[in-house]
């Protein structure tokens, strides 16, 4: 199986739990981490531009990486997983 396959594959069944388990819109937590860079975050964050995204950050205690967590209102499964395919475009990330 592909990677493509694989996160497609994941994609869907993110999608079906987000839509038996939440009612929508529904406030979602984002949690991504990061290679410790400023431009890294600032990317993170700019796919949440013009939303009600909380951001907050922390550093790992050797700072090399930051964690970045993203609470924000969404209107449905599919933007959730939308918002997680935009984000892993960003070289380093790690979604959790």
């Amino acid at each position: 199986m592909t990677e493509e396959e694989k996160a497609k594959e994941f994609y869907e069944r993110l999608t079906q739990q987000l839509q038996e388990d939440t009612t929508w819109p529904s406030p979602y937590l984002f949690k991504f981490i990061v290679p410790a860079s400023l431009e890294k975050i600032a990317e993170i964050e700019a796919a949440f531009d013009g939303s009600d995204a909380k951001v907050q950050t922390r550093d790992s205690s050797k700072g090399t990486y930051t964690s970045v967590s993203i609470k924000v209102t969404m209107d449905s499964p599919e933007a959730v997983v939308k918002k997680y395919q935009e984000v892993s475009k960003v070289e380093g990330v790690i979604s959790l």
